[in-house]
């Protein structure tokens, strides 16, 4: 494990002015997502923040994925066919980290066809290309921050907590433990911890005593994602309840443009309104360049009506370098 001076890991190193661009994924738009092949690229296209989705291995590591599942991204039912479990997935907390380490990961694929979920996006397997630990993944971001002069901060996301304790397995705790360890303790760290189920979000704060940013995800009910009510979230009481133990939210770009682009008679929800009411800063996801909003034929059209119209504080995306294009022609 490489170890680097604290004092130039984890200071809050983004001069936040304007909207922030969030490598979803990192440049998952060019590269198969999550990894450090993926980040290196982000990092490089000018995004502020890198996002890193956390599931945990059977030996108890921290490893940047965005499944509880592999076989939707990796080689995992070529390598490994015994390991499936009864619903035929499998599951990244049966692999200890090193059989992970074995792994390829590929551009994500439907596990019906075999078919990329984005047709254009990257098609090679590339064997060089494997999975990597959030403590391999946040040092790598530290040296590239080092060497290149350009600091970046780091955007992870708890995976599943309440299905990672049915496993045996408080992934809060360790996803703490390696923030900590890395130098990111203090509100003013150029981090935020994102999670999609409310509850686990408010141990963070009240249980967990975690002082860094926390990010409220807002998903559908229908994704049955947790236990979570995210219409309710969504309403004007939700988001004061949201306040009292986070940050910010980060909702899906639909719950912030009813749709369409401001040149069809778009007109923003009043959710970004709402949110900035009860102190909430909001990071929206996804853009996707191959896959826009329903409504919308072109990125900046899309760009304009988050930005201008509806006043967001960031957004994810897959494409960080047009993000950024756009918002350094704005300015």
């Amino acid at each position: 494990m490489l170890v680097f001076p604290l004092c130039v890991q984890a200071e809050e190193i983004m001069d936040e002015t304007g909207p922030i661009v969030i490598a979803h994924r990192g440049a998952s738009g060019y590269l198969p997502e999550h990894t450090l092949a993926a980040k290196a690229l982000a990092h490089a296209m000018g995004t502020d923040y890198l996002e890193q989705d956390v599931v945990l291995s059977r030996d108890g590591a921290a490893v940047v994925l965005h499944d509880i599942h592999l076989d939707t991204v990796t080689d995992a039912a070529e390598r490994f066919p015994e390991r499936a479990r009864e619903d035929g997935r499998y599951y990244a907390i049966d692999f200890d980290l090193d059989e992970l380490r074995t792994l390829q990961v590929r551009e994500r694929f439907d596990r019906e066809t075999g078919e990329r979920v984005f047709p254009g996006r990257f098609a090679s397997k590339t064997p060089q290309l494997g999975i990597a630990t959030l403590a391999e993944e946040i040092e790598f971001i530290q040296e590239l921050n080092r060497t290149t002069g350009r600091q970046v901060g780091i955007y992870p996301e708890i995976k599943s907590p309440a299905w990672h304790r049915e496993q045996g397995q408080d992934i809060s705790r360790i996803v703490l433990d390696v923030l900590s360890d890395h130098g990111y303790s203090d509100p003013s760290d150029a981090v935020f911890v994102q999670c999609f189920d409310a509850v686990e979000t408010r141990r963070l704060r009240e249980e967990l005593d975690c002082k860094l940013k926390l990010v409220q995800l807002i998903g559908e009910n229908s994704w049955n994602e947790s236990d979570t009510d995210y219409e309710f979230l969504r309403t004007a009481e939700g988001l004061r309840e949201i306040a009292d133990y986070a940050d910010g939210i980060g909702p899906r770009i639909e719950h912030v443009l009813a749709r369409g682009g401001p040149s069809e008679g778009c007109e923003p929800t009043p959710l970004v309104r709402l949110a900035h009411e009860a102190g909430l800063t909001v990071h929206p996801y996804t853009v996707r360049l191959d896959a826009l909003p329903e409504g919308f034929q072109e990125a900046d059209a899309l760009y304009e009506a988050l930005f201008e119209a509806a006043a967001i504080d960031g957004v994810f995306t897959d494409f960080p370098d047009d993000t950024v294009r756009f918002l350094d022609a704005r300015d």
